[in-house]
């Protein structure tokens, strides 16, 4: 093989493993909750599936789970879930998928459900995500990008409890009958066209704000409440950032910054502000060491991380 033709092989074996990474994200679930969280996941049609989709996630428990590039889907937390000693049937008393498993196996959640929802590397190579109470709510959640670029590319979901203060109407009661597990849409509760968005009311001029979504705005700003509440609601990141997904977030969340002392304490159910966006401030993940830089281009495999430095080892040789 020529000295060219190893140049090129070279240059192709490194955009290969460039290629198979840099778009690649990483989802990290922590559990602050006083109680096991079973995290379900669904990806959308034509989206390449994870490696679960649901697990069980103790109480103070993290579990980071791979992302492919271009993947879209939903993120939602069950709560109170069992196994039927007799049949075996894996059961929850909020957000269940009805798989009757552990995984849900392609099944979304069952509303009331707070939901994370992404599209990754979408339109202009922007990922878009938010946390929806259009389905309902049933735990406190809040996702933060980690290492994302632009103006929008921010803390977003709801850290408050709602379930307590929850209307009689919207109430989804516990098995016994005893205490409120999540917080129904109106649209859920009422079946009402008006709450829906749907037939008369399905546009942006005809279906505004009910009594019951604007209780969810108020409660948590930066999450959707209605199914045309996208101003305020949807989110945008550049430069393929991971994502940390809490269940029952602490009110404020700080992130340290790469100027040591200083800290970015974004508060998700506040409006958002320039000094809480990546745009802002430089996140730790942005300015990162070598090594970690290689790890983060080679998708986190140590493998990777090997071949990429031999690869440029050998290129560097051939061309110098």
């Amino acid at each position: 093989m020529s000295r060219l033709n190893r140049v090129m092989a070279l240059l192709l074996l490194l955009t290969g493993w460039f290629g198979c990474g840099v778009l690649s994200a990483t989802f990290t679930f922590s559990n602050k909750c006083a109680y096991t969280v079973w995290p379900g996941l669904l990806s959308g049609a034509g989206t390449a599936p994870l490696t679960t989709t649901g697990f069980a996630l103790e109480k103070g428990e993290s579990r980071s789970v791979p992302v492919p590039s271009a993947w879209s889907g939903r993120i939602w937390g069950r709560t109170f879930c069992s196994t039927d000693s007799e049949t075996g049937k894996f059961t929850c008393a909020s957000a269940d998928c009805g798989s009757g498993q552990l995984e849900c196996g392609g099944a979304g959640a069952i509303p009331p459900a707070t939901l994370a929802e992404f599209t990754l590397n979408g339109a202009g190579g922007q990922d878009f995500y938010d946390v929806s109470l259009v389905d309902g709510y049933n735990l406190p959640m809040m996702v933060i990008p980690s290492g994302g670029t632009g103006q929008n590319c921010t803390a977003t979901g709801c850290s408050v409890d709602l379930n307590g203060a929850c209307p009689t109407e919207l109430k989804l009661l516990s098995v016994d009958g005893k205490e409120g597990v999540a917080c129904k849409s109106a649209c859920e509760a009422f079946g009402d066209a008006k709450y829906c968005c749907s037939g008369a009311y399905g546009s942006p001029d005809t279906c505004q704000p009910s009594q019951y979504s604007l209780m969810f705005k108020q409660a948590c700003p930066r999450a959707y409440s209605y199914a045309y509440d996208d101003k305020t609601s949807t989110f945008t990141c550049g430069s393929s950032p991971d994502y940390a997904i809490t269940f029952c977030p602490s009110p404020n969340t700080s992130q340290k910054a790469s100027t040591g002392a200083a800290t970015n304490t974004t508060t998700p159910d506040a409006t958002p502000s320039g000094s809480q966006t990546a745009g802002g401030m430089v996140y730790e993940g942005l300015l990162e060491s070598s090594a970690a830089t290689w790890r983060y281009v080679s998708g986190g495999n140590d493998l990777g991380v090997l071949m990429v430095g031999m690869s440029s080892w050998w290129l560097y040789r051939l061309l110098w």
